[in-house]
């Protein structure tokens, strides 16, 4: 059983951000996806926090941190938040991790400060864009959630976002996190989203160590699309086996052990 990181508070942006920390060492900064929280990131703290110093913030509007009356949570705002909280903190540069709308929030990230990366990690994520199909997709899950309620919006995600082969034990903690999350919350979640630019550019930009991690299974973002990041970026892939797009939860210890890969290969400094 994995320990409980310690639980904290901080201003930035003016905003109250709750975070979770746990270890010591060099920073490693979880960024979670939609519509989810920190808690996503729980068996990665417990497993590298003899090598980091693991801080997963909730970002503005989820989990412990102070609700919003934004419509359009933006990648970029979620960004910006981002580095607020990592000044408030004091810290300079991280080993950023980005899980789905995670990863996009990160790509917006290293785009703008790029010397705040230590190290990039992308899991279960892509750096292009909504299709047509997939912005219409957006807008009727924000209709659904408005009208049927978030427990109906989680049982249609975990049938898209979760493998079948995922237990019990994992799709109540996903239920969990989704149902925890304010509608309003996850409405203007998902016109950021929506909006998002492709930022395909940012990776053959980068000049620090890149892991591109994906469940085998997963549907949103596939292999397919998780290889050409990896390409772009001259990083390493790690594909997840039984896993769909929920790999951190479905399969912890392997997620956990790319991670640790990336991190023990990093040039000191």
């Amino acid at each position: 059983m994995c320990k409980t990181p310690d639980m904290n508070h901080v201003t930035a942006n003016n905003h109250t951000f709750s975070y979770r920390e746990q270890g010591s060492g060099p920073v490693a900064l979880f960024v979670h996806g939609f519509p989810l929280d920190s808690t996503m990131w729980l068996d990665q703290m417990d497993a590298l926090s003899d090598i980091r110093r693991c801080i997963a913030p909730d970002l503005r509007g989820f989990g412990g941190s102070t609700p919003t009356t934004e419509h359009d949570l933006s990648m970029e705002r979620h960004a910006n938040d981002m580095l607020a909280f990592l000044d408030a903190l004091e810290i300079d540069r991280v080993d950023l991790v980005g899980f789905s709308m995670g990863g996009y929030i990160a790509l917006a990230l290293a785009e703008r400060q790029p010397n705040r990366l230590r190290s990039l990690s992308l899991v279960d994520t892509k750096s292009t864009p909504d299709t047509e199909v997939g912005r219409e997709g957006r807008d009727a899950a924000a209709a659904r959630v408005t009208a049927d309620g978030r427990s109906a919006l989680a049982g249609d995600l975990a049938g898209v976002l979760l493998d079948e082969s995922a237990s019990l034990w994992t799709r109540a903690r996903f239920r969990t996190m989704v149902e925890a999350t304010p509608t309003e919350t996850i409405v203007a979640a998902l016109a950021g989203m929506k909006e998002r630019p492709d930022r395909s550019s940012v990776l053959g930009a980068l000049e620090v160590p890149v892991a591109v991690v994906v469940g085998e299974n997963d549907a949103p973002t596939p292999v397919s699309e998780a290889d050409q990041m990896a390409n772009a970026a001259g990083g390493h892939l790690t594909v997840i086996p039984n896993a769909g797009h929920m790999a951190p939860i479905e399969q912890p210890a392997r997620v956990s052990d790319a991670l640790r890969s990336l991190w023990s290969a990093e040039p000191s400094g």
